[in-house]
């Protein structure tokens, strides 16, 4: 529901209320958005933004969208910088630096004087899992290894750390317990449940094509005009060789002396235990434990004299003494493996009360001897000994990648097979293909083959831990372009005959408009086209059901629930393809009573939306109190470089 009553109030959140939870380099550690903000020192040519005395440079901003594209990576391994920006993340990332920098600005120069503490930034910085150790607490020596791999200082996160604490501080509290009035909330409701009637009409540009074939120079001159039109994307041969344990040779058997240390090694493992399993019952005090004791010994069963109590007996499986002392106390495992099967044991305190048990079983685990146990000591140590020389074979391989040596040679040497695919696509597709499915060993290595700079670049992959490996190349790259008209021309024909219908379409087009707007019926309106068109498709959608297609809304659904009753609109079909004409006969109103659930429901989301709304306002008007100015060339020229001259 929320989101549908955000497109109709046309609200603008995104950035805004994001920023409050966003710390663009610190999360990249946390796995969410980059930046490398160090505002200060740049250059007037190299300032994208300066806020108040702050200053944003391009190179901020450029580090900025290279994080966040390979964080987008991670869902979407296909996406290319120049999609990034047609999508707007340029604007989003401008828009996050500003927004951060202002409010770090106006906190600055306000009365009461705001500021983060180093105690909370450390706090922040603790909590990143990125930088915690095995024990899952804060690791000094991993937080130095990964700034240096980022090449990020320690103030320069601290400063980020800090500005993005400082807009949960500033912007949260304004849309904190906002509210919408009822009378308004049920206005939207009743919007929310109306329900319209209307009819969708295709005028398409092939009905209105020439009868005549197009010449081939005609066609020719159409397809070198739009050729973008049929670009297909870039595809890759990847050549690999995958090896396994198969590929060790002479790998020497374990020795007695190796056997006798893993033995010794595991002593514990294979001496004689003792488990014991048992039924208790845990009381708070001793005099009523013994008092539980002895009316057990007096002939009731354990679960007997429990419920009596209001206690009840739980089962306790199998377990060895060092657990027991672990998990109860000493006490209570020396009375457990003191008494007999069948027996209460004498009552002891552990960590929760007293416990009077019974004993269930006495298990004897006799133990292995070295030569019981050789057989599986031998297996485990091959198997330790196989993984680690197909470890050590695969840093061979890839200490060869790094002296120069050729995927072909490294494979010969090796006795591998290299298997070349055929031209792949970045989602493992073969174009024209669609037959042809993605081999399984192949698509674990397209994301690192797609992001290969040039051919010839072998590297090592593991395809299954310490088991399967896989050494790869890229064997030939086909930049994305148009194919051969030939391949295409059947296409190319079509859309060029519905081209030379275009005009003839958007003339029909605006008559049929011309005698709706006089209100003539649709059906009488289509006859004075001459033209035989597909028949209207009706439609009957209450909102909620629309809304319910979100987010991929039809925009002839979305224009329908966006005109007056008894109007018709027109939409232009993507491609010259023709013309879309909405036409809404009639609106229900919706009926909403102020008892009604739905009516409770949208006046929560409206208050949110409304705290939203606040946050949005308090934003711009931190903006306006310090100050941006932007530089426009500077952040065109960054656009242009980010999509590679284009």
């Amino acid at each position: 529901m929320l989101g549908f009553i955000r497109s109709m109030t046309k609200s603008r959140i995104g950035v805004a209320f994001a920023l409050v939870f966003l710390g663009l380099i610190a999360l990249s550690f946390a796995g969410a958005d980059i930046s490398g903000a160090k505002f200060g020192g740049a250059t007037n040519a190299d300032r994208a933004v300066t806020v108040g005395s702050a200053h944003i440079g391009t190179v901020d901003v450029q580090k900025a969208m290279s994080n966040a594209l390979e964080n987008a990576r991670a869902e979407s391994p296909t996406v290319t910088m120049k999609d990034f920006v047609a999508q707007g993340a340029l604007e989003q990332v401008v828009d996050s630096l500003v927004d951060r920098a202002a409010l770090m600005e106006w906190a600055r120069q306000s009365a009461v004087g705001m500021g983060v503490s180093n105690r909370l930034i450390d706090s922040e910085i603790a909590k990143m899992p990125a930088f915690q150790g095995a024990d899952g607490k804060f690791s000094q020596a991993a937080y130095k290894s990964l700034l240096g791999q980022r090449g990020i200082s320690d103030a320069l996160l601290r400063d980020d750390v800090a500005k993005g604490l400082m807009a949960r501080q500033v912007l949260i509290p304004a849309g904190i317990g906002a509210s919408m009035p009822q009378s308004i909330a049920m206005r939207y409701a009743a919007v929310l449940r109306e329900t319209r009637e209307g009819a969708v009409q295709l005028i398409p540009s092939s009905a209105f094509a020439p009868k005549t074939a197009p010449s081939d120079a005609d066609i020719a001159a159409f397809y070198k005009t739009n050729g973008a039109r049929y670009q297909r994307p870039e595809r890759r041969t990847i050549r690999y060789a995958i090896f396994d344990e198969s590929a060790i040779r002479n790998l020497p058997a374990p020795s007695e002396a190796e056997v006798a240390a893993r033995y010794k090694l595991n002593a514990a493992t294979y001496a004689p235990t003792e488990t014991r399993a048992f039924t208790q019952v845990i009381v708070p005090t001793e005099p009523a434990a013994k008092a539980l004791a002895a009316e057990i010994a007096g002939g009731k069963s354990i679960e007997a004299a429990a419920a009596a109590k209001g206690l009840s007996a739980s089962k306790i499986p199998a377990v060895t003494r060092t657990k027991l002392e672990s998990e109860a106390s000493s006490a209570v495992a020396a009375a457990v493996f003191a008494a007999a099967k069948g027996t209460i044991a004498q009552p002891a305190k552990g960590t929760l009360g007293w416990h009077v048990i019974r004993i269930d079983s006495v298990i004897q685990n006799a133990g292995k001897s070295l030569d019981q146990a050789r057989g599986e000591i031998l297996a485990a140590i091959a198997a330790e000994k196989r993984k680690t020389a197909l470890a050590d074979l695969s840093a061979k391989f890839d200490d060869a990648f790094g002296s120069g040596t050729g995927l072909a040679d490294v494979a010969k040497s090796a006795g591998l097979t290299v298997i070349t695919t055929d031209p792949l696509e970045a989602s493992g597709a073969v174009p024209g293909r669609p037959d042809i499915k993605p081999n399984a060993d192949v698509t674990p290595l397209l994301p690192a083959a797609f992001g290969m700079e040039r051919e010839g670049e072998p590297q090592v992959a593991e395809l299954k831990a310490g088991e399967r490996y896989v050494i790869f190349d890229v064997g030939q790259i086909t930049p994305a372009a148009p194919p051969p008209l030939a391949e295409v021309k059947d296409k190319v024909v079509a859309d060029l005959q519905t081209s030379r219908g275009y005009g003839a379409a958007k003339a029909a087009t605006d008559k049929l408009m011309a005698a709706l707007a006089k209100k003539v019926p649709l059906a009488e309106a289509l006859k004075t086209l001459g033209v035989a068109v597909p028949p209207a498709q009706t439609v009957t959608m209450p909102r909620e059901q629309l809304n319910a297609m979100q987010p991929k809304i039809p925009a002839t659904l979305q224009l329908m629930f966006e005109m007056a009753q008894g109007t018709a609109k027109k939409l232009e079909a993507p491609q010259q393809a023709g013309f879309l004409v909405v036409v809404l006969n009639k609106v229900t109103p919706g009926e909403v009573k102020a008892n009604d659930p739905f009516l409770a429901r949208a006046r929560v989301e409206l208050g949110q939306l409304t705290g939203r709304e606040y946050v949005d306002q308090l934003r711009m008007a931190v903006r306006e109190a310090v100050g941006v100015k932007r530089n426009e060339p500077a952040i065109a020229a960054l656009r242009t470089q980010l999509i590679g001259g284009q």
